[in-house]
């Protein structure tokens, strides 16, 4: 039973609480509330009473959350005193009381009234009327919350709800609301991408809700640019086709193509090819992105030229010769590129480009040898804002005086299951030292790549990038350089050729110029580790930090 036959006025209580608050009197409100809780007839109602007149005293959100704290600690010795106790008539007006009070978004005023009342006990319609009172006050912050809380989501609408949260620049808010329901997710999504349309004006969305008083800041957070960013951001954590966004997808691929124009005819560091391949997959056949490209093309250079351009990528892509073989002409650098970067010193004919099982299966012996040493990097098409996870298109394991550059892009080959129980079987094998260079980034896509719910795992692995930390410790002389082309050229005396860094690893059959980068990146990691390895102290370092 909650009551006893007398006890004192929970007024009173209340203002000896209020007044002990006040003087910031800790010790002697914790007193007062463990005594006078248990001298009231009914607890349960007197707290009620206490917390509606907590309004009056300052910081009434705080006064509430430290009166409910005590009554939870009294609570702890007092088990009887439960809404349970009392029958349905009596206990309905106080959670009915109690409801008007979960307004707060304060999980220390809110949480324990909904669990001393158990308020998740209501009827569904109750508490839904209570969402509606809570939005007629503006209260719509308050509103969303307590639906979470009380997963009143697939009772209410979800525009309604979540509109006048966004238009606040609450999307974290509209997030909690949806998340868990894949059809809610869906709606939230779509309609912030319909808001991405170029004839969604911000007058016409602060216009919404003409009640809900809004600050320029929140109307400048209702553009395109910015609308867009959440879209993306939310399918990759509500895993959402891409295809159902067409308005921020075609922002995006717009931005892209400006950025590559850029890339091409002002900066001039992309050359036409690579240029050429990353358009034409931006553009596909979407006729809306053709368009668009013509008119960029006229900006950016002459008449005739952007004439040319663009029944290029109209007529589609041209043969293209095949990169597994190449004569030792083809093959050959020039003299000012060999005596400016770091060449790779084996022939083409020990590259070996793997495109079946069979072709991969046949690298196991050397891959794999105990005690071996194998070089590992890989490539994927640069993001430039892609609105799809990236994947790897190239694996490169570099042994001894040969390079296996595996084809991710080929189906028979990355989809098979052979080949992930070779990757999986390869980065855990104890018998074999893996080298690379940041390599936790390669194997996030490659964790894309295969859709894969965990992270791969790996053993006895030397990420270079670590060591090369270590070395710059020593002040060595700064160059223009970064990241392992800096360290090649700490260690090996010259720099790696970096221009087709950017390259479309997806185009087939790939250029020599990227088959030759893909095999320098893997290899070089061999000869960076051969040559730190024989004079460490040289670098700043101890055989241990090689060890591994």
């Amino acid at each position: 039973m909650d009551q006893v036959a007398e006890g004192i006025d929970p007024n009173v209580l209340r203002l000896e609480i209020a007044i002990l608050w006040n003087n910031k009197a800790w010790a002697g409100l914790r007193a007062a509330a463990s005594q006078g809780f248990s001298q009231v007839a009914r607890p349960l109602e007197a707290l009620l009473t206490i917390l509606e007149g907590c309004a009056a005293y300052k910081k009434p959100a705080d006064l509430k959350q430290r009166v409910l704290l005590e009554f939870q600690q009294w609570l702890k010795d007092h088990p009887q005193v439960s809404l349970a106790s009392l029958p349905e008539e009596q206990a309905l007006p106080l959670r009915l009381r109690a409801l008007e009070l979960v307004t707060e978004r304060l999980p220390g005023v809110a949480n324990p009234i909904i669990d001393i009342y158990q308020l998740r006990l209501m009827e569904p319609a109750a508490l839904t009327q209570h969402v509606a009172r809570l939005k007629g006050l503006s209260l719509h912050c308050e509103a969303a919350t307590f639906s979470v809380k009380m997963g009143l989501q697939l009772a209410l609408d979800m525009e309604d709800m979540c509109i006048p949260l966004l238009l606040q620049d609450k999307v974290t808010l509209a997030e909690s609301f949806v998340y868990g329901h894949p059809h809610l997710e869906l709606r939230l999504v779509t309609l912030l991408d319909s808001w991405c349309d170029p004839r969604t004006t911000q007058d016409f969305l602060s216009g919404m809700y003409p009640d809900l008083v809004l600050s320029q800041f929140h109307i400048n957070q209702l553009t395109s640019k910015v609308l867009s960013k959440h879209v993306f951001r939310l399918i990759g954590k509500f895993n959402i086709d891409p295809a159902l966004c067409h308005h921020s997808v075609h922002m995006r691929k717009k931005g892209t193509l400006r950025f590559l124009m850029e890339k091409r005819f002002k900066w001039k560091d992309i050359d036409e090819e690579n240029w050429s391949d990353h358009t034409k997959a931006i553009i596909a056949d979407d006729p809306e992105m053709q368009i668009y490209l013509d008119a960029l093309l006229t900006n950016y250079t002459s008449s005739k030229h952007a004439a040319q351009l663009s029944r290029m990528f109209r007529d589609g892509p041209n043969a293209q010769k095949s990169c597994l073989n190449a004569t030792p002409q083809e093959w050959a650098v020039p003299k000012h590129h060999s005596d400016r970067y770091y060449q790779l010193p084996i022939s083409r004919d020990n590259i070996h480009f793997l495109g079946t099982v069979e072709d991969l299966q046949q690298c196991r012996e050397l891959v794999f040898k105990e005690g071996g040493t194998v070089g590992v990097d890989m490539e994927w098409r640069a993001g430039f804002g892609c609105v799809v996870p990236q994947r790897v298109a190239l694996i490169q394991l570099a042994v001894l005086d040969q390079v296996f550059i595996v084809d991710m892009c080929s189906a028979g080959l990355w989809q098979h299951p052979s080949t992930l129980d070779f990757m999986k079987s390869f980065l855990c094998d104890t018998k074999v030292r893996k080298l690379g260079y940041d390599l936790g980034g390669d194997l996030k896509y490659l964790q894309t790549t295969w859709s894969l719910p965990e992270p791969l795992k790996m053993a006895r692995v030397l990420d270079l990038h670590s060591v090369h930390q270590e070395i710059k410790r020593l002040k060595v002389k700064r160059t223009a350089e970064k990241g392992l082309s800096q360290l090649v050229q700490h260690v090996l005396g010259k720099p790696l050729d970096k221009r087709e860094q950017l390259s479309y690893w997806e185009r087939r059959p790939l250029h020599q110029s990227q088959i030759r980068y893909a095999a320098t990146d893997a290899f070089c990691l061999l000869e960076v580790f051969s040559a730190v390895g024989r004079e460490p102290s040289r670098y700043g370092l101890t055989p241990e930090k090689l060890a591994v």
